[in-house]
């Protein structure tokens, strides 16, 4: 029964680092399984929407009419990407058969601590003004699936674990 596994947070929160072990380890026994990534899916998509909100709600649901569109042909879809927007999430679970959502929450201090892309400090250029989380308030997931907290304590494997186990996989 193909799935579609929504991994969800704020840029920086580790949500491609734990999506791709647990792809791994989802794969293993589910070989019709693909691993989709927001920022490698804009430049699938043509890199034609900009950060905006409305653009980042444009975008995320193309991802999720894709993500319908191959879990309806049985393939399992393990999804990373910011979409924090409810109205989002609430077409997901919707429309989507299996749809299973992971919040993937950090604190703020720790997102601006790690800062890999230059977001939250303003070094980089590209993107500064429209900033999930500092310029548009992102929304918290009200009715995720599964919450893991990741302010770096847990390592990244023993997350997928995590979602491994509370999803009985």
């Amino acid at each position: 029964m193909a799935c579609v596994y929504w991994i969800t947070g704020l840029s920086g929160a580790g949500k491609t680092t734990i999506g791709k072990i647990f792809f791994n380890k989802l794969k293993k026994n589910d070989p019709a399984t693909v691993f989709l990534d927001g920022d490698t899916l804009r430049q699938v998509f043509g890199d034609d929407l900009g950060y905006s909100e409305t653009d980042r709600r444009k975008c995320a649901m193309r991802y999720s009419r894709l993500c319908k569109f191959l879990s309806e042909q049985g393939i399992t879809i393990v999804i990373c990407t910011i979409s924090m927007f409810e109205s989002v999430r609430e077409w997901n679970r919707k429309y989507i058969e299996n749809y299973r959502e992971i919040y993937i929450k950090v604190s703020m201090h720790t997102l601006k601590k790690r800062d890999q892309k230059g977001l939250y400090s303003g070094k980089t250029n590209e993107r500064n003004t429209d900033v999930m989380g500092i310029h548009i308030i992102g929304e918290e997931p009200m009715r995720p699936d599964l919450i893991l907290e990741n302010d770096g304590e847990i390592l990244p494997g023993e997350q997928a674990d995590r979602i491994m186990e509370y999803f009985a996989l």
